[in-house]
């Protein structure tokens, strides 16, 4: 099957409730696929050492490798590209959106993937109301950029994502358990 586009379809997202478990997790992600790194409560020190020790697991896996910030941090710290938050001037990357209008903003910064959240519920955000797939499924045809699932999603969830028109699926639980 040609892939229809050059980001991977496949992403976990770290955070500390990983803790070591993170790097197992990297060992059973497929090559190609996607890491993006938060970790935003770790101090800077520690923040910068575990991404360090986690790029090389990357390159060496081929594994892509993103950080949540701008595109100077992502240079800076030797990323393949970003995760951002903010809507502003175009630039690549991936960005966030849990409604419409943050669906735009994404749309508007330029973001080559948007990450649409959450799908089902998630321990990330607990009592956040969900999605559901065919509001999921909605939102995802009021854009022509290319949408990944996030919140509850495993294998089985993002297979459902991706037959309802997603273009891959990310998650956290799903890689570390």
């Amino acid at each position: 099957m040609k892939r229809r586009h050059p980001y991977p379809q496949l992403w976990m997202m770290t955070d500390e409730r990983q803790g070591d478990a993170l790097f197992a997790a990297v060992t059973r992600m497929p090559r190609g696929a996607g890491v993006i790194f938060r970790h935003h409560a770790t101090p800077a020190a520690e923040r910068r050492a575990l991404f360090d020790r986690l790029r090389t697991v990357c390159r060496r896996r081929g594994l892509v490798l993103f950080i949540a910030g701008d595109e100077a941090s992502a240079r800076q710290w030797r990323a393949d590209g970003s995760h951002h938050r903010r809507p502003g001037p175009p630039r690549p990357g991936t960005a966030p959106a849990h409604d419409l209008r943050e669906l735009r903003a994404a749309e508007r910064s330029g973001a080559a993937l948007i990450l649409l959240s959450p799908v089902h519920a998630t321990r990330s955000h607990p009592g956040a109301p969900a999605l559901g797939p065919m509001r999921f499924a909605a939102l995802m045809q009021a854009t022509r950029t290319p949408v990944l699932g996030l919140g509850g999603m495993n294998a089985k969830r993002g297979r459902i994502a991706m037959r309802l028109g997603a273009y891959g699926w990310a998650a956290i639980d799903a890689w570390t358990h």
